[in-house]
């Protein structure tokens, strides 16, 4: 009982009362909500967000940060475009794209690990970078046109009323759930997320590990910029851009902390559910695309602010409690002297 008392009462708890909270008064206010193709759209018009949000998971356990996700999905989904319109076959396309996102990650990942930059300016520097790259490729066009299949696999149901994207993101983030929490490189992430120099003593490659999770990064982020290419149906400079925002938002509700070493994938997937449900109950109420980035930017400055405070309130609680123990002793000696 007490178990389950203290499950309830953690971050994890009060994102579950929340989500039903929001979906108790999105159903209310638009009873379009609980429709099963509502539902899928829900999903569907952010899946690429909530695919890059598991790999950044594991980013900002170990204790770093990878703004450049964004700008990797758009130059991916460009590479893919301009190699198309030069006709290039669409799945060798996708094979350079998916290469390519990976030697993003790989060089974000050098400068981090091998050379000790702190990566919140790698990053910032690969986000400009990699967006100017796209841009460069693209210029002001639009490019569309794709195979058949090709948008199928973003637009069209797969399996019953799912699309292809929903099904990557199931069967990924199943893996995450079991590497994160079940696996060694799981628990390497987070005793380097912790304490980084300790583990370095300790005998782990902490430098291998932070590259590994780059490349795992870049190439995740491109396939994501694959699949929203395949949604839309066509490709600019601009494509995905700002995404970051939503995607670090998911991860910081989700409880893991901005200073590495703590969170799990239960926590994440909540905040996703939130953030989506709280999305689309504004989205059916006709609130504006501002708004709604407005809500969500309050989310991350809320979901930084607030473990943060209960940590510093557990710890003067725990110190009151050490003092109050001590105070009888001390008058306990004193009185018998």
């Amino acid at each position: 009982m007490n178990a389950k008392l203290r499950r309830l009462l953690s971050w994890e708890g009060l994102l579950l009362a929340v989500l039903l909270l929001v979906a108790i008064i999105n159903t209310n206010l638009a009873p379009a909500y609980v429709s099963l193709n509502n539902q899928i759209n829900l999903f569907q018009l952010s899946i690429e967000k909530i695919i890059v949000a598991l790999v950044m998971t594991f980013i900002i356990i170990n204790g770093e940060i990878d703004l450049s996700v964004a700008s990797v999905m758009g130059l991916a989904a460009c590479i893919v475009a301009v190699l198309f319109e030069q006709g290039i076959p669409m799945e060798l396309a996708i094979v350079v794209a998916l290469l390519a996102g990976a030697l993003c990650g790989a060089f974000n990942g050098f400068w981090v690990a091998y050379v000790g930059l702190p990566s919140l300016a790698v990053t910032l520097a690969g986000m400009i970078g990699f967006r100017g790259v796209a841009r460069i490729l693209i210029e002001d066009r639009s490019i569309g046109g794709f195979p058949a299949w090709f948008t199928a696999l973003g637009q069209q149901p797969l399996v019953g009323p799912f699309p292809f994207s929903l099904i990557v993101f199931g069967c990924l983030f199943a893996l995450a759930f079991v590497v994160l929490q079940y696996s060694g490189v799981g628990r390497l992430v987070y005793v380097v997320g912790h304490n980084a120099a300790v583990a370095r003593y300790s005998g782990i490659d902490v430098a291998r590990l932070k590259l590994g999770l780059f490349v795992a990064s870049g190439l995740i982020a491109a396939l994501a910029g694959i699949l929203l290419a395949a949604r839309l149906g066509a490709v600019r400079g601009n494509t995905a851009d700002g995404f970051e925002l939503d995607i670090i938002t998911m991860v910081l509700l989700g409880g893991v902390s901005i200073f590495g070493g703590v969170g799990n994938l239960v926590g994440v997937g909540l905040s996703i559910l939130v953030i989506l449900n709280l999305r689309n109950g504004m989205s059916l109420l006709n609130v504006t695309g501002n708004v709604q980035t407005g809500v969500v930017g309050l989310l991350l400055i809320l979901s930084v602010l607030l473990p943060n405070l209960a940590q510093i309130a557990r710890e003067r609680w725990q110190r009151r409690i050490v003092q109050r123990k001590e105070v009888p002793a001390e008058i306990e000696t004193s009185v018998s002297s």
